[in-house]
């Protein structure tokens, strides 16, 4: 399925983590081997980065307000902005000039350069593309109401992630409007736009519109 491989989905020259994707042929692939990345590149990182307490590096630029909480292992990037109450659980890459807002909560989950979850957003077992924002109170949900492995499914084609705990790719440039949620299984393609107060589950193609009644439509480029 191609057009739901990392190349399709995403840029790599957009985090200073690809190696991270070496070896797996979809970027959810990565969601269970996240922390142990992280305890084997963290010491690694160059002058710009700093532990700030255990398993926990920081890029220069980045500012932390005091109500924030980070766990390790976990790797921010440069030029952040870790707002008031953000809540960062372990096992999370953000890369350089990213934004987790007020009453966020990030856990498992690799996030590109310059990605916004600026507001009241959870994003558990994700990966987020190059400059892909999500507005206020969007929840990447991670867990089936049914136990069970994940599925992706496309069309007629059903792939089973391996993983009990995964919610969705989201491709570069992507944009999720307040208030939706994005169901475990979920993969949206470059530049795609999800309508407000969506629930989205599946594959949404790139240069898409998702509307909040389920249809999807193109964007066309002039």
């Amino acid at each position: 399925m191609k057009q739901i491989e990392t190349a399709s989905l995403l840029d790599l020259s957009r985090t200073d983590f690809a190696d991270i994707f070496a070896n797996v042929r979809y970027p959810f692939e990565i969601l269970k081997s996240i922390g142990e990345y992280i305890l084997k590149k963290g010491p690694k990182l160059g002058p710009d980065f700093k532990m700030i307490k255990e398993n926990v590096w920081v890029g220069a630029g980045t500012v932390i307000a005091d109500s924030a909480s980070i766990t390790g292992p976990a790797i921010i990037g440069r030029n952040c902005e870790i707002r008031h109450c953000a809540f960062i659980r372990g096992n999370a890459i953000i890369g350089d000039s990213c934004v987790i807002g007020n009453s966020t909560e990030v856990k498992n989950s690799m996030l590109f350069n310059n990605v916004q979850t600026p507001h009241f957003n959870y994003v558990g077992d994700s990966v987020m593309g190059y400059k892909s924002h999500i507005g206020a109170g969007v929840i990447l949900s991670n867990v089936r109401s049914i136990p069970g492995e994940v599925k992706v499914r496309i069309g007629d084609t059903v792939i089973n992630t391996g993983l009990r705990k995964f919610s969705c790719v989201l491709g570069d440039h992507v944009e999720v409007g307040c208030n939706s949620v994005m169901n475990p299984g979920t993969i949206v393609g470059k530049n795609s736009v999800v309508y407000p107060l969506s629930s989205v589950r599946g594959f949404i193609p790139e240069l898409s519109i998702f509307k909040n009644d389920g249809t999807v439509t193109k964007i066309t480029l002039n």
